[in-house]
């Protein structure tokens, strides 16, 4: 049987009632009558888990076509036995329209993705069956039961997996050509879950608040299976327990890759975790700071981020020539507006070399989503997060949602200057220093007047 697994890409511009099309499944409209264009590029630096891995994990007896609509065009009228949509929030009217398309023509649709976590029953009313929770259990049941022609509206995992003996994904069913450029980077994860409890994130809740890690050989075999120099360890927080990085660190050492990932910022104060990570081939990690304001970090339940140690933490960094990248967070209740300008200053007196600016955004499942709506606070509640690019779905604590959006536009305007940028980068003359001048272009670009600001690939 022919299964078709597509990763949709989303719509540029989109409007208040988002989930429309023209009937053709290009995506020309956007179902409140105005113009609409799918967001497509002809390459991708960073090479998705997804899409592989859902593709090793099903039976041999299914011929499997992976489709990253983003870089690819999809072709609603090949044939096609079963067709499996994996959706986040902000491509979710996408896949909607996508699932439409194919139901029309008699092809059942399946989906999940950390959207139907949350938005299950709206995921059930635009396919046939709906997966919500980690793949592993459910998806061979779907499979099975497409087949049988006796899917059930709804599938949820029996608990979650230990992550021993997960499969290799199926890059040899990707077109590598459309994943190019110098730093093309495969994903591997490495862990899942996070042993922290962030007001804003809802990663804790799809992924789960159990911190799970995968046993160390089996993620050097699959390195070494793939047979690249690049990898991104796709967790949302890496070295979440200590023991078990630190062995996985000392097994990197000799593959001679070089690595980049996300975790919290009180790991850079061990010197020893530090050593091992640049020694094992650290080229660069993404980190959470948030928030230059201890106030607004304490009401994000994110006490381990403390202001007073910031200095401590980026010198950690710099003098191991490290590449890293920072995240901020602005329009938490309380915030002065004075925030931004504080936070550039910082930036530029510390040298950061890269940075990301993210409106407050509440995700469903979370506390701070059920305080902000009970409040009235969330702008379009059915509308967050479905906008790609920079937008402002909150009331802001100052100004309006338009002048929310224009700082936030303003600050990646000014950080990503040329003298900005010749002030605050080294020469480019290691690896890592080429990263952070690379991600400085790429952010350049995203800066610019016509182009959404916040860049879905920056890993």
């Amino acid at each position: 049987m022919k299964l078709k697994i597509i990763q949709p890409t989303y719509h540029k511009n989109i409007g208040a009632n988002g989930n429309g099309t023209n009937g053709n499944g290009n995506g020309n409209g956007n179902g409140n009558g105005t113009a609409s264009t799918l967001y497509k590029t002809k390459k991708r630096g960073l090479v998705g888990l997804t899409l592989p891995y859902l593709a090793a994990l099903t039976p041999p007896e299914w011929d499997v076509e992976l489709i990253d609509e983003q870089i690819m065009d999809l072709d609603l009228d090949a044939p096609a036995d079963l067709v499996a949509v994996t959706t986040w929030t902000v491509n979710s009217w996408r896949a909607y329209e996508i699932a439409g398309e194919y139901r029309k023509r008699g092809v059942p649709v399946i989906m999940g993705g950390p959207h139907t976590f949350f938005h299950g029953d709206e995921a059930a009313e635009h396919c046939d069956a709906v997966g919500i929770g980690e793949g592993e259990e459910i998806w061979p049941e779907m499979l099975a039961d497409a087949a049988a022609g006796r899917l059930k509206k709804i599938y949820r995992p029996p608990g979650q997996h230990n992550l021993k003996g997960l499969p290799i994904p199926r890059y040899d069913l990707m077109d590598m050509k459309k994943y190019g450029g110098r730093f093309r980077t495969h994903s591997v994860q490495s862990s899942r879950g996070c042993p922290f409890k962030c007001e804003f994130c809802s990663e804790r809740f799809y992924i789960g608040d159990m911190y799970r890690y995968r046993p160390a050989d089996e993620i050097v075999e699959e390195i070494k299976a793939l047979g690249v120099k690049n990898i991104f360890f796709a967790d949302s927080m890496f070295a979440g327990r200590k023991v078990a990085s630190f062995e996985l660190m000392e097994k990197l050492i000799p593959l001679k890759i070089r690595w980049s990932t996300l975790w919290t910022t009180y790991l850079c104060k061990d010197q020893k975790f530090m050593d091992l990570a640049k020694r094992s081939g650290l080229l660069h990690v993404n980190m959470g700071m948030e928030s230059i304001d201890e106030e607004t970090l304490q009401g994000m339940n994110k006490r381990f981020n403390k202001p007073d140690q910031y200095e401590e933490i980026l010198s950690s960094l710099r003098k191991r020539g490290i590449s890293y990248s920072l995240n901020f967070v602005f329009g938490w209740e309380n915030e002065k507006p004075q925030v931004f300008e504080n936070t550039l200053k910082f930036l530029d007196h510390h040298k950061v070399p890269v940075a990301y600016f993210y409106i407050l955004t509440p995700h469903k499942g979370t506390p701070l989503y059920d305080r902000m709506k009970k409040d009235g606070k969330i702008i379009d509640v059915e509308g967050v997060r479905r906008e790609p690019g920079t937008h402002c779905d909150i009331v802001p604590p100052y100004g309006t949602p338009e002048q929310m959006e224009d700082r936030i536009h303003g600050m990646y305007q000014r950080f990503y200057t040329w003298p900005s940028m010749l002030k605050r980068l080294p020469m480019p003359v290691t690896k890592a220093n080429i990263a952070s001048w690379y991600l400085n272009f790429s952010q350049r670009r995203m800066a610019s007047v016509d182009r959404t600001i916040q860049n879905f690939d920056w890993a």
